[in-house]
């Protein structure tokens, strides 16, 4: 099976989360492991994943179960990255699956809860799905030094985390605060975006009386520049186990 990686998402420091598109049918596809995928399968890192590789991952199994209908157990050492897809293919790729509403990716049982969205547990008919959102979208970092992205889809306006594993240093903590600012500066210029989006493995939120699946933005793309991807990060950016100072940005 082969996919385009649109999914790239920071877990807990040195694992990951990853997911892409099917080329062949449009449909999202995570590849799963009985334990957690490590950085080491990044390409930064000498591994095949990166957004916008197209990754062969060998004979995969289905393991979904609502709302992770996507999820395919895989082979780690048989994932084979073989080339970076064209820009404007893997914008066409995300227009062609993008919504532009959220109930239409996840289903009728998502729920405006408090700020943002949720599922109840197994529920929702999709944990992964592209939406192209109305109206002005932006970023902030909060005071934990975590990103939130405050956009709309035609019938709710909603404020989610940011897990996008490009605007995070190596701790997987600490944001890049030159990525947030840029992307920032180009959201606010109304460049075309297109958000990868899902919902988190059910936890329960504290004050909150049952587990949930929770909203999240996995990545952010940008339509002057659909193909941007970790290698590219640490190529302008460098790489860094963490930033020090956190203060003088206006977020």
């Amino acid at each position: 099976m082969r996919i385009v990686v649109n999914h790239l998402t920071r877990m807990q420091p040195g694992y990951i989360c990853v997911a892409g598109l099917n080329p062949g049918t449009g449909l999202h596809i995570r590849p799963v492991l009985r334990g957690r995928l490590s950085r080491s399968l990044l390409r930064t890192e000498g591994g095949p994943f990166d957004i916008g590789a197209l990754v062969d991952i060998g004979e995969t199994i289905s393991e979904g179960a609502a709302p992770e209908v996507e999820d395919q157990a895989f082979t780690s050492w048989k994932a084979t990255y073989l080339h970076d897809v064209a820009p404007a293919a893997f914008w066409a790729l995300l227009q062609a699956a993008a919504q532009r509403r959220l109930d239409a990716i996840f289903g009728p049982d998502l729920q405006q809860t408090g700020a943002s969205c949720s599922l109840e547990m197994g529920k929702g008919q999709a944990s992964l799905g592209c939406l192209i959102p109305t109206g002005a979208s932006t970023l902030s970092v909060d005071e934990h030094n975590g990103i939130r992205m405050r956009f709309s889809d035609e019938a709710l306006t909603v404020s989610a985390p940011v897990t996008d594993l490009r605007m995070f240093h190596d701790d997987q903590r600490s944001p890049r605060l030159e990525v947030v600012a840029d992307l920032s500066k180009r959201l606010a210029h109304g460049v075309p975006v297109i958000l990868s989006v899902g919902v988190s493995r059910g936890w329960t939120k504290p004050g909150d009386a049952a587990p949930r699946h929770w909203l999240q933005i996995n990545s952010v793309h940008l339509g002057d520049k659909p193909l941007w991807n970790q290698v590219e990060v640490e190529q302008t950016y460098g790489r860094s186990s963490g930033a020090s100072d956190l203060d003088g940005l206006p977020f």
